[in-house]
Parts: structure tokens; C-alpha cells; sequence
């Protein structure tokens, strides 16, 4: 696993771009996916320490995509941020239960980032 590597998926080019630009600003290695079969493909190649997951995209959901690594053994210890443009109850619940680190509601300044990202990696500022 990569020390600091992050991966960022989110099937909107604009959200990839805000986010990658923060991390990259602070020095984060990073990679990104555009949807969640891209996101498997990517976690086996890079290795991420973290993975920043958009919850509704096209093909795999964020949700499968972090219960599929939650659930294989090499593969458990990766933290997940999961992030949705919804705030319902239910998504939150959807989340915990797929075994995320994190929740995040979109949309989010590159402080409330940065801020999360910390906090599930357990680095002080």
C-alpha cells in the first residue's frame, strides 16, 4: 500500500479536478477513476492508502465498490471517504454498512477536504 497515494473517483470531470487539485496543492500522491469498475481496477494497480468515493456513478456504485474492498482481505485496510451529493439518513446508513471511513456531503470546500482526509489517515495538521 502506498504511503500517502489517494484515489479519487467520481464519474463528474469537474469534482475530479476540484478535489486532485487540493490534494495535489498539499503534496498527496494521487490517481483517479470515473466509475467504480475503474476504481477496482485501479486499487490492485496503485495500492491507495485512501480512497475518495463518490457514492452514485455509473456501471458499480460507490457503495459495491467499497463493500467489494471491505470485504477481500488484502484489500480491507484501505480507508474510504465516501461523498454524495444527497443528505438523506439512508445514505448515511448505506455507507457504514458498505464499511466506509469517512461520509462527506457535497458540495465541499478544499479545507472540509483536506480536513477529512487528515482525519481518516490520522495525520495532524
Amino acid at each position: 500500500m502506498s504511503k500517502n497515494k489517494i484515489l479519487v473517483v467520481d464519474d463528474s470531470p469537474f469534482m475530479l479536478k476540484s478535489i486532485t487539485v487540493v490534494l495535489e496543492k498539499e503534496g498527496y500522491d494521487f490517481c483517479t477513476a470515473s466509475d467504480g469498475e475503474e476504481a477496482l481496477r485501479k486499487v490492485a494497480e496503485e495500492k491507495p492508502r485512501l480512497i475518495f468515493l463518490d457514492a452514485v456513478m455509473p456501471n458499480k456504485d460507490g457503495y459495491e465498490v467499497c463493500r467489494q474492498i471491505k470485504t477481500e482481505p488484502a484489500l480491507k485496510d484501505i480507508r474510504v471517504i465516501m461523498a454524495t451529493g444527497r443528505g438523506e439518513p439512508e445514505d448515511l446508513e448505506k455507507a457504514t454498512t458498505a464499511g466506509a471511513d469517512g461520509y462527506m456531503l457535497k458540495p465541499y470546500t478544499p479545507a472540509k477536504i483536506l480536513e477529512k482526509v487528515r482525519d481518516v489517515l490520522g495525520e495532524s495538521r
